[in-house]
């Protein structure tokens, strides 16, 4: 079926009424949800196993040479002079900062040219080509360049037609978007269980073959669902005059958009401790954790299905613990919540800290500590990603309330780029003065929530409740 004919046949059909039937809600929640806990399970199985087959196989002699235009990629002033596992976090920080700009080019594709579901469309396959090109050495980078573009046409669009499957007055939405995200955290969930073992225990190409297999079978589930969809999204939706006058920002709302702009490069520095678990840490965690469990070595790319199950764990726990304050005790505004995530993140780097001060000479690290900083930095997190984007959402003044949000993944871009170039530091400096730097960037974010608090507290008025999953997607 083209899409013109799936055009006619959409607009051919009677919008369901109070469809509830998956899970009391429309039918295409369902193909939205698997098709994104498909994606999922594809990037993060790739993203697990990056940094470890650059640092233990593609940078190495032999193969490196094999890494098609990477001498001219290498002549680039950010990598130039860097090797080895400095080299691999800086690529690493680049492509997890990247993935957060491509999106903006991504909306304007969707609202713009092709419609949302063309773009998604598109991505997908763009994803899945990039995920098969890691196969091969000759074309890693261009794999790259394929993951992030595909990456920015499908992240947003996708996301965006689930709240476009209620009308305004259905209550269902904020529930639809929990549904929503546990999808997603399944797939990083599973996704180092199969991607990650087969990568590390069978070969990297079979691991990054694996990510490529779960992309396609979310793209099917995407196809298939096709007709539950939101129907508008077949078109670019880019008003003209028929859009009416565009509205502009009113006077009182400039103060709550200057507080939130001077606040995206303190979140910035707030989640280099959360995201480098994604780049030195498992290179650290590879080499010098003990992994042994019954006398055989445990994947390192399950530290990320631990962080996952421990973070989903949490998100729902302090959902559920201010919600019993809140009834109680007046429940603290989103800056306080921040302060406090920036707390708890503090408290998980020092148990890194910990963990490397405590090694033996010649002993590997038992998991006690590690563990610990996972559930400790977990309660940050939740504290942290979701209250922030809430914020956010909350504070945008409404005629330009989409590029606000997107104005706050830069924070993330900005971000992850950070944590690159902290990585590549992780070989030339001590361990525990490597972990003592991210807990001081914990703590001076959190000294600069509070002085945002002080000075500009009285711009964030009430804090409504938000539900939790609005940031429960870890990347």
């Amino acid at each position: 079926m083209t899409i013109g004919e799936a055009n006619e046949a959409v607009a051919a059909m009677e919008e369901p009424v109070g469809d509830r039937s998956f899970l009391g809600h429309p039918k295409g929640l369902g193909y939205l949800a698997f098709t994104e806990a498909w994606e999922r399970f594809s990037y993060y199985g790739m993203q697990t196993l990056l940094v470890l087959y650059m640092v233990n196989e593609l940078l190495l002699p032999g193969h490196v040479d094999n890494i098609g235009g990477f001498e001219v990629f290498r002549a680039i002033p950010l990598y130039a002079g860097l090797d080895g596992q400095p080299l691999a976090s800086a690529i690493v920080g680049t492509y997890l900062a990247t993935v957060y700009l491509t999106p903006i080019f991504g909306g304007w594709l969707a609202d713009r040219v092709l419609g949302k579901r063309r773009t998604v469309l598109i991505g997908a396959i763009t994803m899945a080509v990039g995920h098969f090109l890691m196969v091969f050495e000759l074309t890693f980078l261009l794999a790259l360049l394929c993951l992030v573009l595909g990456c920015g046409m499908f992240k947003g669009n996708i996301a965006s037609q689930v709240g476009a499957l209620y009308k305004p007055e259905d209550l269902r939405r904020a529930d639809a978007f929990q549904i929503f995200y546990l999808g997603i955290n399944a797939g990083v969930i599973a996704s180092p269980l199969i991607v990650g073992t087969l990568g590390e225990k069978v070969g990297w190409h079979w691991g990054f073959g694996a990510a490529g297999v779960g992309m396609l079978i979310g793209l099917g589930i995407y196809v298939a669902g096709q007709k539950y969809l939101p129907r508008e999204h077949f078109e670019p939706q880019a008003g003209g005059a028929a859009a009416g006058p565009r509205k502009g920002i009113e006077r009182g709302e400039w103060p709550a958009l200057i507080a939130l702009l001077l606040l995206i490069p303190v979140l910035a520095v707030s989640i280099i401790p959360n995201n480098q678990i994604f780049n030195a840490y498992l290179v650290w965690g590879d080499q010098q954790f003990d992994l042994e469990f019954f006398g055989a070595r445990l994947p390192t790319t399950w530290l990320v299905t631990l962080d996952a199950i421990v973070s989903v764990s949490f998100l729902a726990i302090v959902a559920l613990f201010y919600r019993w304050y809140g009834k109680r005790w007046r429940e603290p505004d989103e800056i306080t919540k921040m302060i406090i995530g920036s707390a708890f993140s503090i408290g998980g780097m020092l148990c890194l800290f910990m963990a490397a001060s405590t090694q033996g000479e010649g002993e590997r690290i038992g998991l006690a500590w590690p563990i610990a900083f996972h559930v400790i930095n977990s309660i940050g997190f939740a504290h942290l990603l979701p209250v922030s984007l809430a914020l956010f959402a909350k504070l945008a003044p409404k005629a330009i309330n989409a590029t606000v949000i997107g104005l706050y993944y830069l924070a993330f871009f900005a971000g992850n780029w950070t944590v690159g170039r902290i990585g590549g530091w992780y070989e030339s400096m001590p361990t525990t003065s490597f972990w003592l730097l991210h807990a001081g960037l914990a703590a001076g974010a959190g000294i600069c929530f509070v002085v945002f608090k002080l000075v500009m507290g009285r711009h964030l008025g009430a804090s409504p409740r938000e539900p939790a999953a609005a940031g429960a997607d870890i990347g």
